[in-house]
């Protein structure tokens, strides 16, 4: 079968999966179903791999390749199908708006009725009944994300404007991913569900889909949305549109929001019909792929179509995003929204760098969005070295699931490091030190003062080392149960969330014990102090810890939980394990050695490297390979590894450097239930030894190598690319010279003749007051030979020449920047920027002037007023004619200027007309 004919195989399928009825030519029936295609339909332009019919009329095309193939250079095979069809056969429009190309692996789609149309991938076909939708539509979602109304700023920061303002003008460019960064308890969540809103109301979105970390989080996200009221409406988001928290695995149809975890999202893509609530309860930070985790693979669903939901919005799901879960969000034909207040290199990269909004905790405190800290460390010598005991002494044997415990005689010394604390080896005096040390400095240093303990969250590293923490608080604080109570997934009696409502809203507990379930998103304002037990590697988790801390909370409110506390001037980490001093990284990776090309790793191990790094990196890319080779590559390899499966070559490779594994090999090599380390390096010595034996052959390495570069091409998402050098040559500035000395020599010539430049020389400066008429007449007499000069060509000149001088690369095309160059050419100005930068400046500065005389403004007259600003800037001058033109007709012309302004309307003119273009 030719490589076409497997790709038409898997098309076939696809669309049938979709809900097409797919049909030869000669089998034509456009009444089988409302969607058909039809393979190789003759045209005048040739065969159309696949016509596409809605409604018995053609309203597309698809055009078949053979996998492999790089379809962006179809687009223009495919679109001459698109375009002369017969009125013989039924059709949409002069060009048909759908346009499909596809490998059965790839497909790239495009609609011909969005503006600046451009293909994209998608992971299977639309349904049906979504393009008869479309058609039926005015204009698409890509035109309607062009003509949102002007945002409502009223009861939002700052941050959250400029958030909501850059993420349209990227919607309106239609780029399918943006980030959002915005500090811990910047309110991130409030800006979503504005624009959520807005692309609702004024974009029509069908349905938005919002993930969340964990289910607490989506509860949270939930009240958001519940409480949240349309600033134009008055009435609350619920009571406009339908939101759904999912509990279950089905959405309502009616919904416009959905939240849930993308946990549930994926089961609901396989197609399970339930999916247990308590898998929702775990930070997707605490989910690190184990060794051979491969990242989750997703099929074609009928009932959940690609294009389910219009917007992603993801909140705080890093791992998910560029590892494990990434291709549940790429299923959608959607564009993807992150928020995030700690942006990893995996996760920009994943957002094509596209980060709309950068506003840090930095800024959030100097701001008084969120409170600083300060770092109190604790340090003993058992958590910084370790500690030993001496053979003869007894000690606790305890389950790490059932917690029992039994008293053993140690035949040998136990000698442990900090690395083992609370995993292998529990120190219960190392934990009191640090609990004693806490209570004895709580209110002479850490708060001092004060008589109250402080909201306090303690992170312990995992359930078993939560229980022993808050046996211990209670008892050297020597308080109750209600005092310190610990707040995992693993809590039962009380429900987690009315334990996190306890500590948000009650005076008790004092003191929370947790391992995940509050390190991320959870809002506690009333937190004062951070006691980290843990060491935390990855800089993104440990900055989310971190912002639980950040919360700003008003004296009275604060008060009500801590009845000493009278403010809350920032927040305190404890430090008992130097988690702020230890080193961060953005993951932890299996591989540790990606920098090493493959063929070099390869080799080091024939050449007789055994470390652990090496044979785990190995290890990973070679499962990474297991992934991506066809059952043609499986066979040739096995073949060459003497009949031993890639899987069986990877598992051997992970016993070597997995200690259980060590040590069961030394009781099986050496007959005894307590091998000594000297037994166990033996055995692991003999499992290295067997592992590696294949790569000694360079037969099985070449192939290996060759199968590699066959199989694999790497797609960096990582990298963020910097311009090196972007410039004008040296023969160009020489160009741009003789030009700016043209301008020069033109001025000076015509400065009795023109009456712009007679204005700009002639008049005193109160006076200057340019026309457009004056200024056209300018711009008209440079563009006249020998000069042949435009506004523009002056710009980029003085640019190359005077760089630091000059704001704004390439300013709006408006003539009237004409002004700015004629001034800064006979040096009125210093600076050389867009006149519509220095009408917008002068502008604030005459509104701010009013304002601080007593003169104010309604929100209705300052739309006016910026309405005019705007017609100045284009125009140098505003006068009552030009309201019965567009825009202000469209807000009530002359009459209603008259009415908002009264007798002071035509002096507000004048006085704008002065002092914008003095």
């Amino acid at each position: 079968m030719k490589p076409e004919e497997k790709a038409r195989q898997k098309i076939d399928k696809l669309l049938e999966s979709a809900g097409w009825k797919v049909q030869d030519y000669a089998d034509l029936n456009l009444g089988a179903s409302l969607g058909v295609v039809v393979r190789d339909f003759p045209l005048q332009s040739g065969f159309a791999d696949y016509l596409v019919f809605v409604g018995r009329k053609a309203v597309g095309v698809v055009e078949a390749k053979p996998e492999g193939t790089t379809l962006s250079g179809v687009s223009e095979q495919t679109e001459k199908y698109l375009r002369g069809l017969p009125d013989t056969i039924p059709h949409v429009g002069d060009v048909l708006p759908f346009a499909y190309e596809s490998t059965g692996v790839e497909t790239f789609f495009r609609n011909l009725h969005d503006p600046d149309s451009r293909s994209r991938r998608v992971f299977a076909f639309h349904r049906p009944e979504t393009l008869s939708e479309w058609l039926g539509q005015g204009d698409t979602l890509r035109a309607r994300l062009r003509n949102f109304a002007p945002l409502s700023t009223e009861g939002l920061r700052a941050c959250q404007v400029e958030a909501i303002t850059n993420l349209e003008r990227s919607f309106a460019e239609a780029k399918p991913r943006a980030l959002i960064q915005m500090a811990s308890g910047s309110g991130k969540t409030f800006a979503a569900v504005t624009f959520v809103y807005r692309l609702i109301k004024f974009a029509n979105a069908k349905r938005v889909l919002f993930l969340v970390d964990r289910n607490n989080l989506g509860k949270q996200t939930f009240q958001e949305f519940s409480q949240y009221r349309a600033p134009d409406d008055g009435r609350k988001f619920t009571e406009l549109y339908n939101v759904q928290r999912l509990t279950s695995n089905a959405v309502d149809p009616v919904s416009r929001v959905c939240i849930t975890t993308i946990q549930r999202l994926f089961s609901m893509l396989k197609g399970e019909p339930e999916f247990a609530a308590e898998n929702e309860e775990i930070s997707v930070f605490e989910i690190a792929p184990s060794k051979n985790e491969k990242p989750v693979e997703v099929s074609y669903n009928a009932q959940i179509p690609i294009e389910y939901f219009d917007f992603i919005i993801t909140d705080e799901c890093h791992r998910s995003i560029y590892h494990l879960w990434r291709q549940v969000l790429e299923y959608f034909d959607a564009f993807i929204i992150g928020l995030t207040a700690t942006p990893s290199k995996q996760t920009l990269g994943f957002f094509n760098q596209n980060l709309v909004s950068e506003y840090g905790h930095e800024r959030a405190v100097a701001d008084g969005v969120n409170v600083g800290y300060d770092v109190y460390r604790i340090a003993t010598e058992i958590t910084h070295r370790g500690s030993e005991v001496k053979a003869g002494f007894y000690v606790d044997k305890r389950d790490k699931m059932t917690r029992k415990t039994r008293w053993e005689l140690l035949d040998e010394d136990l000698a442990y490091d900090a690395s083992q604390l609370d995993r292998d080896v529990v120190a219960k005096d190392q934990i009191r030190t640090v609990i004693k040390t806490f209570r004895d400095r709580l209110f002479t240093e850490i708060f001092p003062g004060r008589k109250e303990v402080p909201k306090t969250l303690v992170f312990a590293k995992d359930d078993s080392h939560a229980e022993d923490l808050v046996e211990i608080i209670r008892e050297e604080f020597g308080k109750g149960n209600d005092f310190c109570k610990k707040i995992t997934y693993k809590t039962t009696g009380e429900t987690t969330d009315a334990l996190i409502a306890a500590f948000r809203n009650s005076y008790y507990p004092r003191i929370a014990v947790t391992v995940d379930m509050i390190s991320t998103g959870t809002d506690i304002k009333p937190l004062e102090c951070l006691l980290f037990m843990r060491d935390v590697k990855s800089r993104v988790y440990f900055e989310q810890m971190k912002g639980r801390g950040s919360r700003t909370i008003s004296p009275t409110d604060l008060n009500a939980v801590t009845p000493d506390a009278l403010h809350k001037p920032a927040f305190v980490i404890v430090d008992a394990v130097g988690v702020c001093e230890s080193d961060k990284t953005d993951t932890r990776p299996l591989e540790s050695k990606r920098s090493i090309p493959f063929d070099k790793l390869i080799n080091s191990v024939a050449l007789g490297t055994r470390d652990k790094e090496t044979l785990s990196s190995l290890a990973a890319r070679l499962a990474r390979l297991n992934v991506q080779i066809d059952e043609k590559e499986r066979t040739e390899l096995e073949t060459a590894a003497s009949g031993k499966p890639l899987t069986r070559i990877i598992n051997e490779l992970l016993d070597v450097v997995d200690p259980d594994k060590q040590l069961e090999k030394a009781r099986e090599l050496f007959k005894t239930e307590t091998p000594s380390a000297e037994q166990i390096k033996k055995a692991s010595e003999e499992m290295s030894k067997n592992a590696c034996s294949l790569f000694d052959d360079p037969k099985f390495r070449n192939t290996l190598l060759d199968i590699k570069k066959r199989s694999e091409q790497t797609i960096d998402t990582v990298s963020k690319d910097e311009v090196a050098f972007a410039g004008f040559d040296k023969q160009s500035a020489t160009k741009a010279k003789l030009m700016v000395d043209s301008f020069k020599e033109f001025i000076e010539k015509n400065k009795d003749e023109l009456t712009a430049l007679q204005i700009i020389y002639s008049k005193p400066y109160g006076q200057r007051q340019l026309t457009y008429e004056s200024i056209k007449q300018l711009a008209d007499a440079i563009k006249k030979p020998p000069y042949n000069l435009t506004p523009e060509l002056l710009w980029m000149a003085y640019l190359q020449l005077e760089k630091s001088r000059v704001k704004g690369v390439r300013p709006q095309k408006l003539l009237t920047n004409i002004v700015s160059l004629l001034r800064f050419a006979v040096g009125a100005a210093d600076v050389l920027e867009p006149f519509s930068d220095i009408v917008n400046t002068r502008f604030d500065e005459w509104l701010f002037s009013q304002e601080k005389m007593g003169r104010k403004f309604t929100t209705e007259q300052k739309e006016w007023l910026n309405m005019i600003k705007e017609h100045i800037a284009t125009s140098l001058s505003v006068g009552l004619n030009d309201f019965e033109n567009v825009p202000f007709n469209q807000k009530g012309g002359a009459i209603k200027a008259y009415q908002l302004f009264g007798q002071e309307l035509n002096k507000i003119m004048e006085e704008l007309n002065t002092v914008l273009v003095k």
